[in-house]
């Protein structure tokens, strides 16, 4: 949403360490060091309204309404205005699903939360479309993603699983009915899904091969790591080496690292931070990023564990290839389009010029 690489607004992942520090802290909105569309718009007196974007809370200062999604905890502070929560507390809204329902085995009552949460989403959504004038409306619907997290290739629930993803497809079509055609719609989704075959921790590899060592017989954090450790890894395959030998030995050694059972190779391929990175907060990011094979579900645990590879409620995982962007009425000429050019594909639809330094291009 700002149309740039974390080089430029300074987060990296959900969970961050400060730079020259073990601390790690959860990144906000108040972490982000770029403006995102929304406030770009704002500040052209353009009226917005956003409803649950990850990494939006404490909320900030917008020309309309702008409703904090993931990482906000409760509904008194996660809105600008402020009274807009009341009137989502009167409503029944919520802010996320409970996923430890599903990793407890509750799937009933997930399921349950699933559609309730998503009515909710959606019922909000119509109120302030209709109610409010405005220039941009964002919604984001991250119940699908809990779905595919924890019921993806289900036989159980596989019609509760189908059923799901047609109430999407109903709200998607009450969606489209309520906009006039003068109104763009834009459909996205920044990654796909398939299912896992192993989780496989990092911070285990590391250890394993002398990399990474702890101070604590039952380390939980990276500040228990031991001062002789010259590698650790954060999610999703971030990892932080000491110095140049360490990382080439790291990368040579992930892309050569088979799994025992099936003989598959895991990591398809890593990153040097350069490859991925450019802007005045690289030094933050990490120095290697390591790429999967579709079912291998990186992680990056610090409590002290013997196997590499494990399994866990979460049946299903993140993959690159399958994210996509649909725009009515328009083709998208960029042959490759990147999640860096959503935003400014609609400013220029907008008509309100993007800041010199993003790194995305429109793409229609």
């Amino acid at each position: 949403m700002t149309g740039k690489n974390p080089g430029k607004h300074g987060i990296y992942g959900f969970i961050d360490r400060r730079p020259g520090t073990y601390e790690e802290y959860v990144p906000l909105s108040s972490d982000m060091k770029s403006d995102p569309l929304w406030e770009i718009l704002s500040n052209k007196r353009k009226r917005v309204v956003v409803i649950n974007v990850p990494v939006t809370y404490p909320p900030r200062r917008v020309n309309g309404i702008l409703i904090s999604g993931f990482l906000a905890i409760k509904i008194e502070k996660a809105t600008y205005p402020r009274e807009v929560a009341d009137v989502l507390n009167r409503m029944g809204y919520r802010i996320d699903v409970d996923p430890w329902k599903a990793r407890e085995g509750k799937i009933d009552e997930f399921l349950g939360d699933l559609d309730t949460t998503l009515e909710k989403r959606f019922e909000v959504a119509f109120r302030y479309m209709n109610e409010q004038s405005w220039d941009f409306f964002q919604l984001h619907v991250m119940g699908t993603d809990r779905i595919n997290h924890f019921l993806w290739n289900s036989d159980t629930y596989s019609e509760r699983f189908l059923g799901y993803y047609r109430k999407i497809d109903y709200y998607l079509g009450e969606l489209k009915r309520r906009i006039d055609h003068d109104t763009t719609l834009v459909i996205l989704s920044d990654h796909g899904f398939c299912a896992i075959e192993k989780e496989i921790d990092l911070n285990v590899w590391l250890r394993h091969n002398g990399y990474l060592s702890s101070t604590t017989a039952e380390p939980g954090r990276l500040v228990d790591i031991g001062p002789h450790s010259t590698a650790y890894s954060l999610p999703p395959g971030r990892i932080y080496a000491k110095d140049e030998k360490v990382r080439e030995e790291i990368e040579r050694g992930l892309t050569e690292w088979r799994d025992p059972d099936t003989g598959k190779k895991i990591v398809e391929r890593v990153f040097k931070r350069h490859e991925l990175y450019e802007g005045e907060m690289l030094n933050a990011g990490p120095d290697l990023v390591a790429h999967p094979y579709n079912g291998f579900d990186l992680k990056a645990s610090f409590k002290k564990k013997d196997s590499v590879s494990t399994r866990t409620p979460i049946v299903g995982m993140h993959t690159y290839d399958d994210a996509f962007i649909y725009i009515r009425g328009k083709h998208i000429e960029k042959e490759n389009p990147a999640i860096v050019d959503v935003m400014p594909t609609i400013l220029g639809l907008l008509e309100v010029d993007p800041p010199d330094d993003i790194d995305g291009s429109d793409c229609v």
